[in-house]
């Protein structure tokens, strides 16, 4: 089996391909801007032409669409989200019409919920930021491509590598410049709100075995912790993980892209039933995994402990 992952080297895509290199009888191809991409070629900016003459070459019997933007003005998050999976799937009606494509979203697709209630997939979709609108562009075109498509709608991912643009790597990486220093003061936003995490090693599993899995899936399916976290639980669990042994102060700020979500929780029967896909990792291994990772680029002599008295 050949499986193209786009976005190979990003947060997501990179443990992915971990995950399929694991597999037997399995051949991973990397798709990018990367030097090292097999098929270069950056969803944003392909016509449908090239990237069908590369999909062609490529031959691929299944692609996995890590590709994506979170941040950036609305034309970036447009052209990555909503363009990237367009061009795509025009791409491989044309030149590859049998593949199984696996393309991320985000539960960012569902906006608001409503407070003590999971979502299933087949809510209301309703977004209130541009990135949250972009992702569902960008599922709505791979829904309605005739593909045997499936979207896997991937609630916040927290693990090993997280980037600091999001909550978990930002907070990992201001732990680490904080140290053990006693009167460390770190300010953040407010962190009231209630999100679903999961583990991104679940979230390469469920890409796997929607890749793998044979038959037709349902057009999307909830990837997610399965349960609503206050972030402010997050912070100080990340907080103690660090031996971090100052202060956290948060005021009314906070992420404009998540600001007017109070709370995210989705259901994630569905993926169960579909893929036998639950989440494996608890909440404390994922942030120990993140906090590992982060410890293990840090330079000894930055170290915790390693500082000359």
């Amino acid at each position: 089996m050949r499986i193209l992952v786009l976005g190979f080297t990003g947060y997501l895509g990179s443990h992915v391909v971990g995950r399929l290199h694991a597999l037997p009888g399995v051949r991973v191809l990397g798709g990018g801007r990367s030097p090292d991409a097999e098929l270069g070629i950056d969803l944003a900016t392909a016509s449908a032409d090239l990237l069908a003459k590369a999909l062609a070459s490529a031959a691929p019997d299944v692609v996995i669409n890590c590709a994506g933007a979170t941040g950036g003005d609305a034309v970036t998050l447009a052209e990555v989200n909503a363009r990237g999976p367009a061009v795509l799937c025009a791409a491989l009606r044309e030149a590859a019409p049998t593949a199984r494509l696996v393309h991320l979203g985000s539960a960012a697709e569902y906006g608001p919920g409503v407070r003590d209630t999971s979502v299933a997939e087949s809510a209301a979709t309703r977004p209130v930021t541009p990135y949250g609108a972009t992702k569902l562009a960008g599922t709505v075109t791979v829904i309605a491509s005739g593909l045997d498509a499936v979207v896997l709608r991937v609630g916040n991912p927290v693990g090993p590598g997280a980037p600091p643009t999001g909550l978990p790597g930002r907070i990992a990486g201001l732990l680490r410049e904080a140290g053990r220093d006693p009167d460390a003061v770190i300010r953040l936003g407010d962190l009231s709100a209630y999100r679903d995490f999961v583990d991104v090693r679940d979230v390469a599993g469920a890409a796997v075995r929607a890749a793998t899995a044979a038959g037709p899936l349902p057009r999307v399916l909830n990837i997610g912790g399965g349960r609503a976290v206050p972030v402010r639980d997050l912070v100080r669990a990340m907080a103690r993980i660090a031996g971090f042994q100052g202060r956290i102060e948060e005021d009314s700020g906070g992420s404009a892209r998540s600001g007017e979500v109070s709370w995210q929780c989705s259901d994630i029967t569905a993926a169960g039933d579909a893929l036998g896909w639950r989440p494996a990792h608890t909440l404390d291994d994922s942030l120990a995994a993140l906090w590992a990772a982060v410890r293990a680029d840090t330079p000894s002599g930055q170290r915790d402990g390693d500082r000359a008295p």
